[in-house]
């Protein structure tokens, strides 16, 4: 069954920030808490905003940190070790430019492939790489120097609409991963076209 406890949306903290590609992670907690009438509410404990909602009747804690990036790790490890959730019951949500606007995918464990958030959570979880990820696709700018300032620039109205539809759908994959485990959630996502 779904051993998920902890779902955590990556992001760059501020209204500058908020449409930009590099928050696709926290998109994805803000309709998850929208979608079960959660408020999240900022938590200077965890150095993140957080929420909790109940889905299939299971409890998950929700964390947007409200770090910088590269300092993701500050938050998920505050929330993860003060509620005892091991790393392999945490899932990440994060911008992942090896895949194509609408497109969404979970995969457990991994290195963090250059992405700073990921970078500092497996080295604020004594590098622990066995979290679950749910990697949304924001295609890539196509030469390394355009990555900067594609991942914190704001996506075209088409890419953004396949984004919004691809994270809609992996927030309705949440009822099959709390019902029938990680498996038939992927299943479901990963045949999923926007």
């Amino acid at each position: 069954m779904n051993s998920i406890q902890m779902l955590v949306g990556l992001a760059n903290p501020g209204p500058e920030y908020a449409n930009t590609r590099h928050n696709a992670g926290a998109w994805f907690i803000e309709e998850l808490a929208a979608r079960y009438n959660c408020t999240l509410k900022h938590d200077p404990k965890y150095h993140g905003l957080t929420g909790k909602v109940i889905i299939q009747g299971q409890e998950f804690k929700l964390l947007i940190p409200t770090t910088y990036m590269n300092l993701s790790g500050k938050a998920v490890s505050s929330l993860a070790n003060f509620f005892k959730i091991p790393v392999e019951n945490i899932l990440v949500a994060h911008d992942e430019m090896d895949l194509e606007p609408g497109v969404a995918k979970l995969k457990k464990g991994g290195g963090h492939g250059g992405h700073n958030g990921l970078k500092d959570i497996i080295a604020k979880m004594a590098n622990q790489k066995d979290f679950m990820r749910l990697r949304i696709g924001i295609g890539h700018p196509g030469h390394r120097e355009m990555v900067t300032g594609w991942v914190l620039g704001k996506a075209a109205k088409d890419d953004q609409e396949k984004m919004d539809a691809a994270v809609d759908e992996a927030v309705r994959c949440m009822e099959i991963l709390a019902k029938d485990g990680v498996l038939k959630a992927q299943n479901r996502l990963h045949s999923f076209k926007p």
